[in-house]
């Protein structure tokens, strides 16, 4: 509508207008125009011109440092276009993401400010942090560019790319001549030996393998050279002899090939020096003590001309010299056996002990004191005996014994009586004879003479009589030989004292119960005048007097009543207490008319009890006033007798 002229008037009129009015977008905003740029709180002539709203001007008068996100190195070379594709300046992110693609293809994550800053994309190890992962870089790998391992730059692997050494360095192990790797099947793990430094400063922990270097093995500093001829790494024995076999054959000192000695050099030596080796003799079946090792001893001091063939460890194989030179005592006349370490010992050969318990014949009490020599017994060096018996060495002292008596006719085995200690404390274990001493066999102290009167140990009985039989004559109370009490004294004595005898009535047919124990009975209360012989058993025998002089009722009188045999009624609790069996002559009740068992009721003679009444109770005038006329029965004669022949039981006839 206008010409070219026509729009620069234009443009030049909206030039002046904006200029004339609110120099800022919130002008224009409350004027109605809205600006594209949002919320922009800068005036527009800060970054357009009047010949148009684009181009905007070469140098906008527009802190970006004011803002939010500053612009730093290759940021402030940007258009502002590259970023702000929108006219709304604010719809922009400030991750580099939000600009960036992740050539990386998200290997690394999303925070590309880990690695790269604003100065420019490429990086070095420490612009990286120091490579802080799963394998951080240290020694060499810290002074190599990332493409020397991670090939293709942006684009290589990152995250699924292996940590281990031989990953990179295939080739660098498979040119490894000294040694080579590659013969010598070196395990591809370099860390075993390498270090992040450098490839020359190899250290292998040989202990690994089973054989750690200690001693010669590692002085002077060895080389795997030393050991391993040939770049032989395939070595499989630890076997000292396996490197040693010629150092083995060429010892002369002593010879170990012909001494047969075990190849196990470790057995002596070490790997400090093949000189010390030592000889730990505890590993045979011979450890050395005492002499055998004082003064510090050689080889050679046993082992005379080499011989190391010795396959017995008695002593007498070294020192049978010593054994057939000896004269105190002479062991070889007293046939002394060549078992040597059965008395002496490695200490010396001169401290000699000899145990006699292992000859069966233990030494105590005065076989060993004072300390005894072996000639006091063995006599003229006489090791031969035999007997472990007393009597064969104290013959003497047996025949010559007169305390407490002579021993002649006594037994031999002196231990009966005596013991090591001292002969004269002679102690006889009487039990061992059958008669074991007690009481007042015992008490006073006893002498063997007490008894063994005129030296008489002949004694072959055990019978009391045997030496009491005075006694038992002697005895008055009672008099045992008039009573013809039997001679078996311990029936009634013991050995405490004679005078507390007891005498067990139960023993004999007639047991004492009841009243024939109490009060406490004396032998004399029924052996009248000391009469242990004819006394009866029947109660009769003795109580024949209690028997007649009984009147309630008179027992004498009337024997077909109450017979002698006392025991049918009467006990030995108490004669008052007698029961009398009624059913026995008839079946009238002894309650009848409660008579209450009162015999003298019915029964009015005492001394005739076959008298017996009825009409004392049932009298023809108190008691019956029919005057006992029964009925239906005719003919009674009122009379006891009568009575009783209808009324047997007491009730109705």
């Amino acid at each position: 509508m206008f010409g070219a002229g026509g729009r620069l008037s234009l443009i030049a009129v909206l030039f002046l207008g904006v200029s004339g009015v609110a120099g800022s977008a919130q002008a224009q905003a409350s004027g109605g125009t809205h600006s594209p740029h949002g919320s922009l709180d800068v005036p527009c002539q800060n970054c357009h011109t009047t010949a148009g709203w684009r181009p905007i001007r070469a140098v906008p008068e527009f802190d970006h440092n004011q803002t939010r996100y500053p612009l730093r190195g290759l940021h402030q070379a940007v258009t502002c276009t590259q970023c702000h594709v929108k006219p709304v300046f604010t719809n922009v992110g400030q991750r580099c993401q939000d600009c960036h693609a992740d050539i990386h293809r998200r290997q690394l994550g999303a925070n590309c400010e880990r690695c790269h800053t604003v100065r420019g994309w490429q990086v070095s190890i420490q612009q990286i942090q120091q490579h802080i992962n799963r394998f951080p870089l240290v020694g060499a790998h810290a002074a190599v560019d990332c493409d020397a391992c991670h090939k293709g730059a942006a684009t290589s692997q990152f995250q699924a790319m292996s940590t281990a050494c031989f990953s990179c360095h295939t080739a660098d192990f498979q040119a490894a001549s000294s040694p080579n790797h590659v013969i010598t099947r070196f395990p591809t793990t370099c860390e075993s030996c390498h270090g992040m430094d450098n490839w020359l400063n190899a250290k292998f922990d040989h202990g690994s393998v089973g054989f750690p270097l200690t001693g010669g093995h590692a002085m002077p500093p060895r080389q795997c050279a030393d050991c391993h001829v040939g770049n032989n790494y395939n070595i499989t024995s630890t076997a000292c002899v396996t490197c040693h076999l010629k150092d083995y054959q060429g010892t002369t000192n002593p010879n170990h090939v012909e001494a047969a000695f075990s190849q196990t050099c470790n057995l002596c030596h070490n790997t400090a020096s093949w000189s010390n080796g030592s000889f730990n003799h505890s590993l045979t079946a011979f450890p050395l003590s005492g002499m055998h090792t004082v003064p510090p001893r050689q080889c050679t001091d046993c082992h005379v001309n080499n011989n190391y063939n010795l396959t017995s460890a008695a002593c007498a194989r070294c020192h049978l010299k010593d054994y057939q030179g000896t004269t105190n005592p002479n062991h070889a006349t007293s046939n002394f056996p060549q078992t040597c370490d059965s008395c002496h010992n490695t200490t010396s050969w001169l401290n000699a002990t000899f145990n006699h318990n292992s000859t069966g014949f233990p030494l105590t009490g005065s076989h060993m004191v004072p300390p005894r020599q072996c000639t006091e017994c063995h006599i003229n060096n006489n090791y031969t005996l035999n007997s472990t018996a007393c009597y064969s060495c104290h013959q003497k002292d047996y025949s010559t014994a007169t305390s407490p008596v002579p021993h002649t006719g006594f037994p031999t085995t002196c231990e009966n009586c005596h013991d090591a200690v001292l002969w004269t404390d002679g102690k006889f274990n009487h039990s061992a004879t059958g008669f074991p001493l007690t009481g007042s066999h015992t008490v006073p102290p006893r002498q063997c003479t007490d008894c063994h009167v005129g030296n008489n140990y002949s004694l072959n009985s055990t019978l009391c009589y045997t030496c009491h039989q005075k006694d038992y004559t002697g005895t008055t109370n009672p008099g045992h030989a008039a009573a013809g009490f039997p001679t078996q004294c311990d029936l009634c004595h013991d050995t405490v004292v004679w005078t507390d005898s007891t005498f067990n009535h139960n023993n004999t047919t007639f047991p004492l119960t009841g009243s024939h124990l109490v009060p406490p009975r004396v032998c004399a209360d029924c052996h009248v005048n000391n009469n242990y012989t004819t006394l009866p058993v029947t109660c009769i025998g003795c109580h024949q007097t209690d028997y007649n002089n009984t009147t309630n009722p008179g027992h004498k009188a009337q024997p077909q009543f109450f017979p002698i045999t006392c025991a049918t009624c009467h006990n030995t609790m108490a004669w008052t207490g007698a029961t009398f069996n009624h059913t026995q002559y008839t079946q009238f009740s002894t309650n009848h008319g409660n008579a209450n068992n009162v015999c003298s009721t019915c029964h009015i003679s005492s001394n005739n009890y076959a008298i017996f009444t009825c009409t004392a109770c049932h009298d023809h005038g108190g008691n019956n006033a029919a005057n006992f006329n029964h009925p239906n029965v005719g003919g009674y004669v009122y009379n006891s007798i009568n009575c009783y022949q209808c009324h047997q039981s007491g009730g109705g006839g």
